[in-house]
């Protein structure tokens, strides 16, 4: 069977990935999900999603397969860490180039406590791909969620919490923009076709 490890998104449990795994188990895969507490500091659940990589999979080459802050998380192993085998990559409403909302959040003692030590996660930055495996993003474009309520409207196409532009990377191998809402994409069957199309396929179309 072919493996596939999903990472959640901040503040959700594993669990908030059973969907999303168990249709992609009734297509023959076998998926990982891996929890990570998103208020620890970033660099320490990258080292530890390697691990969990390195020993979970035992040199078989996976899927990826994360959201939001979970992507980031993807994205920064695999690029730190060019022993971890990969074969393919799917991003979901990933801030892989920092997050306008969170910053706005950052502002607030709420959401400084809420936020913990992944605060950093949210400034701006380049994004970029650095392995041959081929990656895919998916970006929401419902503005329906918390960046907008706590902040205001975002600029530009966004999912309610990451603006589009910030889910860009150099060197991605496609991207699909959908209809939906931050949370619902990892909820949405059209989201889950898009991903199985990818793994599948190298491509959304």
């Amino acid at each position: 069977m072919r493996d596939v490890v999903l990472a959640p998104g901040l503040w959700m449990p594993g669990a908030a990935m059973a969907l999303l795994a168990a249709r992609l188990a009734r297509a023959g895969y076998a998926p990982r999900i891996f929890a990570y507490r998103g208020r620890s500091p970033f660099a320490a659940n990258r080292e530890r999603l390697a691990r969990f990589a390195l020993e979970t999979l035992r040199g078989r080459a996976a899927h990826y397969i994360g959201h939001s802050l979970g992507g980031l998380l993807v994205l920064e192993m695999l690029n730190h860490h060019p022993e971890v085998p990969v074969a393919s990559v799917v991003l979901l409403g990933a801030p892989v180039r920092g997050c306008l909302a969170g910053r706005r959040f950052g502002t607030r003692r709420l959401g400084r406590w809420m936020m913990g030590a992944c605060g950093e996660c949210w400034q701006e930055r380049d994004a970029a791909w650095t392995r041959p495996a081929p990656l895919g993003v998916i970006a929401g474009t419902v503005a329906l969620g918390l960046g907008r309520a706590i902040g205001g409207r975002l600029p530009g196409d966004n999912d309610g919490v990451v603006r589009v532009d910030e889910t860009i990377v150099r060197g991605m191998t496609a991207q699909a923009l959908v209809p939906t809402a931050h949370s619902v994409l990892i909820l949405s069957g059209a989201v889950d076709r898009l991903v199985q199309r990818f793994l599948t396929r190298a491509s959304f179309e």
